[in-house]
Formats: C-alpha cells, structure tokens, sequence
C-alpha cells in the first residue's frame, strides 16, 4: 500500500518555466529512501509540496490514503500531524527550551507532562542533547539546533518522516548515529524520506535513491 503517490505533477513559480514536471512516484508504506540531486534540483520544494506547504500548479498528490488538492483547508492540518520535519532551517521557537521544542508535538496532541517526560529525555540522550535540556535556542550551535529539531520530528512516532539534509550540521560519527536512529523509527513502521547530497550516506546505507535532475524523477539501479 502506499503512503504517498504523485501523479503527472507539475510544478512551476509564478509564470516562470516549470521546475518539476510530470513527476510520477510512489512511497510504499513503511519504505526508506533517499531524494537526491544538484543543488537547485527541486529537492526542497518536492519535500514542501509532500507537507502540504506548497500546491502543485498541475498533476494529483495522493497522501495517506487522500486526493490533497480535494480536501477542504480544514482537513490539512490533521494530515500535517501525521508528518514529521527536519528543515534545513530548524524552525525551533527561542523562547522554549530544548525540551520544550522536542515536547511541543506532544503538547500539541494534548499530551500531559507526566506522561511523556520520560521519552523526551531519552531521546535528547540519543542525540547528545540531555545536558542541554533547559537551554534556550539562542545558546546552542548550529549541530545542536539541528540534533533538536530532528528530535521534535521523531519524538511523536509520525507515519511519514521528511528530512531536508538532517546530517548537513553534524560530525559523520554523530551523522551515522542519526541515521540508526532514522532506520530505527522505520523499523517501527515510520516511512522515510530523506532528501540528501552526502555521497556517504549514500554508500553506506543500501536504500533505494530517487533521484532529481531536470525537474524529473527516477529510481536509480
């Protein structure tokens, strides 16, 4: 079964030349793959349109089971919760704490503080973040921002992962590390989705790569 398909989707800003035509594609439910290409290619933008942030000018995106482009407005942000994202820019909010940012999905659903304490700090020790708990955005490095917001987009178990260059910040040794923890969620049933330029990753880890290059798609051998 699939979690996402695109049909004959097009995409182009303003009156300007298309810059992703006629992708047709599809994630299995539960797969783990890599989106690569040039940068420019249309990986970031492929990555909003699967967020429902951005709309194809043409073409049919199917997620979870749904037509998007059929739904009302206010069906969108119950498919967006069932999302996790890692942004390039980490969009964590600086008036919260590292472990406020992490919780805030959990918040979001309603979830009580005795209730997920427990697993937020454990997964701050996965990613090296237990002693900065209490510390505010400002003071942390960019490889730290970036350990947290990838926290934030695991901690609620989502069915979809999306992740724009997750190891971009970090160290190899700490990248590999996340990636374990990217295949761990999968096991548990995540599908992934991992927008990357790293060759590394590439190499090491046997996942099918979509690649993006002239708008188009396709699986490499």
């Amino acid at each position: 079964m699939s979690i996402v398909r695109f049909e004959n989707v097009g995409l182009r800003y303003g009156s300007g030349p298309e810059v992703l035509k006629d992708l047709n594609l599809t994630l299995e439910t539960g797969s783990f793959s890599f989106l690569t290409g040039a940068s420019g290619a249309g990986k970031t933008s492929l990555m909003r349109m699967l967020l429902l942030a951005l709309k194809p000018t043409r073409g049919m995106i199917t997620l979870f089971g749904e037509n998007v482009g059929a739904l009302p407005r206010s069906r969108l942000p119950d498919l967006r919760r069932r999302i996790g994202v890692v942004f390039q820019e980490f969009r964590l909010l600086d008036h919260l704490t590292t472990f406020e940012n992490v919780a805030l999905p959990l918040r979001i659903r309603g979830a009580k503080l005795n209730d997920y304490r427990d697993n937020v700090m454990e997964l701050l020790d996965w990613v090296g973040l237990d002693h900065h708990a209490n510390a505010y955005p400002p003071v942390l490095s960019g490889g730290e921002k970036q350990r947290a917001a990838i926290a934030r987009a695991v901690v609620s178990s989502p069915e979809l992962l999306l992740a724009d260059e997750p190891t971009g910040n970090v160290d190899p040794a700490l990248a590999l590390r996340l990636m374990k923890l990217f295949r761990q969620l999968n096991q548990f049933g995540t599908t992934v989705l991992i927008a990357t330029h790293d060759t590394h990753l590439l190499e090491t880890f046997d996942v099918p790569v979509l690649q993006l290059a002239d708008g188009r798609t396709e699986w490499l051998p």
